[in-house]
């Protein structure tokens, strides 16, 4: 069992959520193979995105995931196995969308299935990934009088 190689890949989904919530496109990049197919299902978004290449995931959550969307993913429960350069990898996720142009929270959860590459550099980047939905749900914040969004790292500063 190559228990390196395993806590490298866990770093690296970590790292993928993190630099995704936090809006680091560049370090966002380098999580994923030049080459990734990426299969991204929601009912928010009406269909199944399917994004292939690293530009075209990248290009769409820097032009869909402005300050008007902030998100929280928290991964759990990884199944990984290492078979030398390649990897597959399953995670339980929950995700928080809060789309305060819209003035909606989503919630969900389920688990995204990743096939992983280590490249001729010795590094390890995410080749595909995709997930299955175990629900998600969407609530106007309308219909929560007493919503207050106290907090948004990316509003602008109102002084």
């Amino acid at each position: 069992m190559d228990l390196q190689a395993l806590e490298l890949l866990r770093g690296l989904k970590y790292r993928y959520f993190r630099t995704l919530d936090l809006k680091q496109w560049d370090d966002f990049a380098a999580t994923l193979d030049p080459e990734i197919e990426a299969r991204y299902g929601t009912h928010a978004m009406g269909k199944e995105l399917t994004l292939d290449g690293r530009d075209a995931v990248v290009g769409f959550m820097r032009e869909n995931m402005g300050p008007g969307i902030v998100t929280t993913h928290v991964a759990n429960h990884p199944e990984i196995t290492v078979d030398g350069d390649t990897a597959t990898g399953s995670w339980l996720f929950e995700d928080t969308v809060l789309a305060t142009d819209f003035g909606v929270l989503i919630r969900g959860a389920g688990y995204y299935t990743d096939r992983y590459r280590r490249g001729a550099d010795g590094i390890w980047r995410i080749h595909a990934t995709s997930y299955v939905r175990i629900y998600e749900s969407s609530q106007s914040l309308a219909d929560t009088p007493s919503h207050t969004l106290l907090s948004n790292m990316w509003a602008a500063d109102p002084s």
